[in-house]
């Protein structure tokens, strides 16, 4: 008889094995579909924005942890994607997109930037963390799990949210994957739901080539979709596979489903009527003043709205679903 209680919530612990493996069968596969997880540690550095920027990786020493999840057996290396969380932390939210993600055999690694660092969230303070420094944290656990048998180290996307979905876009970018990202492998595909796109780095029309897909509320008031609008028109015009997917009536955070009725956040630090530069030696800059930026930059506001959109939850994971379909098998799979 199996007496691991861990199990007893479900099956009463008289049960003989034989009835107790029946039943395991004869349960709906969902409940099953994660067949392994794993905490794994992510060694890496906190950078500050000119630190990123210049190239300068001497920043405070980090370690991180996230989840990752096997859903299915066998030893055959399957696609994954990388979550970043946004201003909050992970939540329920991103555990909804594992679900789905793990529904159809891709591999999850739910990445907290925060707890290792002593942060629980950034949504009144940005100032903790930088969201490039996410952009180093995304990279380390690409090389990390680009070694692990189970995962097919060409087909590991990065998929991020608000603060974590700038790690998620720009690690598209060239310079950013030569400065930091591993040698034994670089992102399949760059996925941003509500993306902050209001700093125009140098060359960030030079992508490594791989699908951008963003994803943003129309009527999002804590990052505003205009720069999303102009980035991705010059993704294109310099020949980038980039699509932005605009969600009339949807908020920032449409995905979050716990937060049926409108949540404001009277605190939330917001820099949606900032557009921003990159200057010379890693310097940000307010595109309209030409000032050095920083959070206490005039632009800054407070005040933001969260609320779950259905239709654009239900739209933008049918999309992303379909991204993983048609992305080539490895060929040493």
């Amino acid at each position: 008889m199996n007496t691991d209680r861990s199990i007893s919530p479900l099956f009463p612990m008289s049960l003989p094995a034989a009835v107790l493996g029946a039943l395991l069968v004869s349960m709906p596969c969902p409940a099953y579909a994660q067949m392994r997880i794993e905490i794994r540690p992510v060694e890496t550095v906190t950078l500050s924005t000119q630190q990123f920027l210049t190239g300068d990786k001497n920043g405070k020493p980090a370690i991180l942890a996230g989840e990752l999840r096997i859903p299915k057996p066998g030893s055959d290396k399957l696609p994954a994607v990388i979550l970043v969380h946004g201003s909050g932390g992970a939540s329920a939210l991103h555990d909804r997109w594992v679900q789905e993600l793990n529904g159809i055999g891709i591999a999850t690694f739910l990445l907290d930037s925060f707890s290792g660092r002593g942060i629980v969230n950034t949504i009144n303070d940005q100032s903790q963390l930088d969201s490039l420094a996410m952009m180093v944290d995304a990279y380390r656990a690409l090389g990390s799990l680009a070694q692990h048998p189970r995962i097919d180290p060409n087909r590991i996307a990065v998929m991020g949210f608000s603060k974590g979905a700038v790690a998620a876009v720009y690690s598209s970018n060239e310079r950013f994957r030569k400065m930091y990202g591993p040698p034994n492998a670089e992102f399949a595909a760059h996925i941003g739901l509500y993306t902050p796109c209001n700093v125009t780095y140098r060359d960030d029309g030079k992508v490594t080539g791989k699908p951008i897909r963003l994803f943003h509320g129309i009527d999002d008031d804590w990052v505003s979709i205009e720069p999303c609008r102009a980035y991705v028109a010059r993704l294109k015009n310099s020949g980038a596979d980039a699509v932005l997917t605009e969600f009339p009536g949807a908020y920032h955070a449409f995905d979050a489903f716990y937060f049926k009725d409108a949540m404001k956040f009277p605190q939330a630090q917001t820099t949606r009527h900032c557009l921003l530069v990159e200057g010379n030696s890693g310097e940000i800059l307010n595109s309209k003043s030409g000032a050095h930026y920083d959070l206490n930059d005039p632009c800054v506001e407070r005040g933001t709205t969260v609320v779950y959109n259905e239709d654009a939850t239900a739209a933008s994971t049918k999309t992303v679903k379909e991204l993983f379909a048609a992305m080539p098998s490895s060929v040493n799979n």
